[in-house]
């Protein structure tokens, strides 16, 4: 069935041409229906609404930063990894999102936890939250060269904004002075605002031994730890994931 060209012209000119190749289709239905006017209308506006959020969807989880596009339906359960699925299930009903609460992935080489983080951070997306996944190491690289080149508050103010930050790899060597600092003012920053997810090889009882001043390093290491939902994934028959309450 033919469009009539002035009504394409008309829609591209409103913004609304993605609905031109569909029209056609749209048309017979209408008719094959008895669609009256108000009903057609609602038919193609929401074929629009429809396109136009999933084309959101796309664009927040590219600008989240995924290395993959994963979901927690592609875990594979039958993986000799033991973990509480109810643990892990309550961990993906975002309630945290809600208290401010943290998320902590600890756990050795090979059990997950940047697959779990990321089907987490796309859970969080898909649910209308803003997301921004980065590296731990690629994250304080990124404030040490913004400090040199003078771009230092706008580059922190990405890292605020997320109402999930998410942080993998946390811990692979020790910070130095300025990194710890870093490090810091971003905890203090979006602590009680909005939440982390942060995975590492290391128990949370090493962190205080990674900053450069242990002192300073307590209440940086303890800010998010102290309101958490911890997941610790184990190769080992005896793995559990244990959840810290606030």
């Amino acid at each position: 069935m033919s469009v009539d060209a002035d009504l394409v012209r008309l829609l591209k000119r409103l913004k609304l041409g993605q609905l031109v190749p569909t029209l056609p289709e749209r048309l017979t239905l209408a008719r094959a229906q008895q669609l009256d006017y108000a009903q057609f209308l609602t038919l193609l506006l929401a074929d629009e609404v429809q396109r136009r959020e999933q084309q959101a969807l796309e664009r927040h989880l590219l600008q989240a930063g995924f290395e993959e596009r994963i979901t927690l339906d592609d875990f594979d359960w039958s993986a000799p990894i033991q973990l509480d699925r109810r643990q892990l299930q309550h961990v993906f009903t975002l309630q945290f999102l809600e208290r401010k609460e943290h998320v902590l992935i600890v756990g050795p080489v090979g059990v997950g936890k940047t697959f779990v983080v990321q089907a987490l951070g796309a859970a969080t997306v898909r649910a209308g939250k803003s997301v921004l996944f980065v590296r731990a190491d690629e994250l304080l690289r990124e404030l040490g060269q913004a400090r040199a080149d003078y771009t230092f508050e706008k580059v922190f103010r990405r890292y605020l904004t997320p109402d999930l930050l998410i942080l993998d790899d946390f811990g692979l060597r020790r910070l130095n002075a300025q990194q710890s600092t870093d490090l810091y003012e971003l905890i203090i920053a979006r602590h009680r605002h909005s939440s982390f997810a942060i995975t590492s090889n290391r128990g949370v009882d090493e962190w205080l031994t990674l900053f450069d001043d242990p002192l300073l390093g307590n209440s940086r290491a303890t800010a998010p730890s102290s309101r958490p939902n911890t997941v610790r994934p184990r190769i080992s028959h005896d793995a559990v994931y244990r959840h810290a309450h606030a």
